[in-house]
C-alpha cells in the first residue's frame, strides 16, 4: 500500500485522469490500489482466459477488428471481466460508455440512448454500453435495454458474477453472446504477482520485494482464483513488512501467514454456487464416495452455509437414494438433523461428518422414489380412477348394499389374499411400481 509521501514523490507533477477507461499511455493514479494500477492495458498482459481471448480466438479477433456484438461477461470476482471491458474500450473505434446500476437509472439510460442514436445517425459511429453488475438491474429495468439492442442503437456489454440464466432476461440473452470467464489458474495468479513485484511504475518494484517460494505459494492459494484478491493481499503484506538492512523487503511464509487474514471461500447462499456445491455433495453421496462428500461438506461449511439446510438434504437423500437398502439411514439422517439443531456450530460439524460418511458408505436403492414418480405419472395420466369395490370401506348399510367391501379377503385369515387380491384400479392391473434392487 503506497504511502502518500512516496506516491507524491514517484508521480510528482503528473496529470491524473479520472476516466476509468483512460488510454494506455496515461500514468496510473498513484493512490489507486495495486490491483487497479496493475490492471492489464492490452491482451499481452491479460492472464488466465486464453480459451476465450487467446491469440486467434474468435472473440479476440472480433475485438481487434472492431466487429463486436452484444456480450454478457459472466465470471467470478477477480477473473477479468472489467479488465476485458477496458481492453475493448481501448481497441474499439466506437464510443465506449460505462453505465452503473448503482449510480444510474432509467432517466440516465434514456439520455445515453438519445446520444447514441444521434451518434449513429450523424456520424455512423457505434456506441458500446458497458453495464457492470448487470444483475443488479431488475427484470423490468433490463427490458429498457432490449429495443435499443435489437435496433443496434447500442452494443451491450454486460458483466455479472451471477448466472445469466437466472439474472438476465431471456430476450437480452437471446440477442447477446454469453462469455464465461473462469477463476484464474494458479499459474495465471503467479504471473500477475510476479509482474507486480518487478514493475516499478505501476507495481511494487521500487521497494524490491522478494517472496520466498513458500510465501509465493501461500499467496497464490490465498487468491483462490481471484487476481484482485491476490494483488490486494500482496500490497498489504509488502507495505506492512519492514525493510531489511539493504533496504530490501523479504517475505517468507511465516510473515505471509502473519499478515494475511483468513480468506473467505467464494460462496453465495442465494446464488448459483450454493446449488453447485450441494449438487456436488449429493452426487458424491450417491456415488458412495465419502471423501468427495466430506470435501463438499467442508466447502459449504467454510462458505457459511446453514448446517440445517445440509442436514435436511441428508434426510431427503436417505429415503430418495438409500431407501430400503438400509432403512436405518433415515433414522441416522433424522438424528443428525436433531443433533445439529441441539448442538449448533461449530461442534455440529462433527454430527454432519458422521452422517455424511454413513450415508456415503451405505448401499443405494432408489426403488421407492422411482416407484412413487411412476405412480404419480399414472395418477395424472388416468385421472380419478375408481377404487375397486372390495377395497372400499363399508361404513354404512347403504354402502354395503352398493357392494362396498364385498369380496374383500382379510389377509390374516387368508394368506393367499396378499398375492391374489387386486389392489390397483382395473386399468392399471399388473402394473409394478416398486422394483427393489436385488443384492
Amino acid at each position: 500500500m503506497l504511502k502518500r509521501g512516496d506516491a507524491l514523490k514517484m508521480y510528482d507533477d503528473r496529470e491524473q485522469e479520472p476516466d476509468l477507461f483512460r488510454s494506455k499511455e496515461d500514468q496510473p493514479d498513484p493512490f489507486a490500489p495495486l490491483a487497479e494500477r496493475m490492471r492489464p492495458q492490452d491482451f499481452a498482459d491479460f492472464m488466465g482466459q486464453d480459451e476465450i481471448v487467446g491469440p486467434g480466438r474468435p472473440l479476440r479477433r472480433a475485438i481487434e477488428s472492431d466487429a463486436l456484438s452484444s456480450l454478457i461477461l459472466w465470471g467470478p470476482p477477480g477473473s477479468g471481466k472489467t479488465t476485458l471491458a477496458r481492453i475493448i474500450a481501448r481497441q474499439t473505434k466506437a464510443t465506449f460508455v460505462p453505465f452503473s446500476p448503482v449510480t444510474s437509472g432509467i432517466p440516465e439510460l434514456r439520455a445515453l440512448i438519445k446520444a447514441a442514436d444521434q451518434r449513429r445517425s450523424l456520424h455512423q459511429q457505434h456506441t458500446i454500453l458497458f453495464v457492470d453488475e448487470i444483475h443488479r438491474f431488475n427484470k423490468a429495468q433490463q427490458d429498457a435495454f432490449l429495443p435499443h439492442v435489437e435496433r443496434g442503437t447500442i452494443i451491450l456489454l454486460g458483466a455479472t458474477t451471477e448466472n445469466p440464466s437466472f439474472e438476465v432476461i431471456a430476450p437480452l440473452l437471446s440477442r447477446s453472446m454469453v462469455v464465461v470467464l473462469k477463476p484464474l489458474s494458479e499459474e495465471a495468479i503467479g504471473h500477475i504477482i510476479d509482474r507486480a513485484l518487478v514493475d516499478a511504475v505501476r507495481g511494487l518494484g521500487q521497494w524490491k520485494p522478494e517472496l520466498s517460494p513458500e510465501a509465493r505459494r501461500r499467496l497464490i492459494g490465498f487468491g483462490n482464483g481471484d487476481g484482485r484478491a491476490a494483488l490486494t493481499a500482496l500490497e498489504f503484506v509488502v507495505s506492512q513488512t519492514p525493510a531489511g538492512p539493504a533496504g530490501l523487503v523479504r517475505i517468507d511464509e511465516q510473515a505471509m501467514d502473519a499478515a494475511l487474514i483468513k480468506k473467505a471461500l467464494r460462496y453465495d447462499r442465494a446464488g448459483e454456487e450454493h446449488y453447485n456445491l450441494i449438487s456436488a455433495y449429493i452426487k458424491s453421496l450417491r456415488d458412495s464416495d465419502p471423501d468427495g462428500a466430506l470435501y463438499w461438506l467442508a466447502r459449504m461449511l467454510e462458505g457459511g452455509e446453514d448446517p440445517k439446510f445440509i442436514a435436511r438434504r441428508m434426510v431427503i437423500f436417505a429415503s430418495e437414494d438409500i431407501g430400503n437398502a438400509d432403512p436405518l439411514a433415515l433414522i441416522v439422517a433424522t438424528a443428525v438433523f436433531q443433533a445439529v439443531e441441539f448442538v449448533g456450530l461449530p461442534e455440529a460439524q462433527i454430527n454432519l461428518a458422521h452422517g455424511t460418511t454413513y450415508l456415503a458408505s451405505r448401499p443405494k436403492d432408489n426403488a421407492s422414489y422411482v416407484g412413487l414418480l411412476e405412480a404419480l405419472q399414472d395418477a395424472r395420466k388416468f385421472g380419478n380412477l375408481e377404487v375397486p369395490l372390495h377395497l372400499r370401506n363399508a361404513a354404512t348399510s347403504l354402502m354395503r348394499e352398493l357392494g362396498y367391501g364385498q369380496g374383500y379377503r382379510y389377509v390374516h385369515d387368508d394368506s393367499s389374499a396378499r398375492s391374489e387380491q387386486a389392489h390397483l384400479p382395473e386399468q392399471l392391473r399388473g402394473k409394478h411400481y416398486y422394483r427393489p434392487k436385488t443384492p
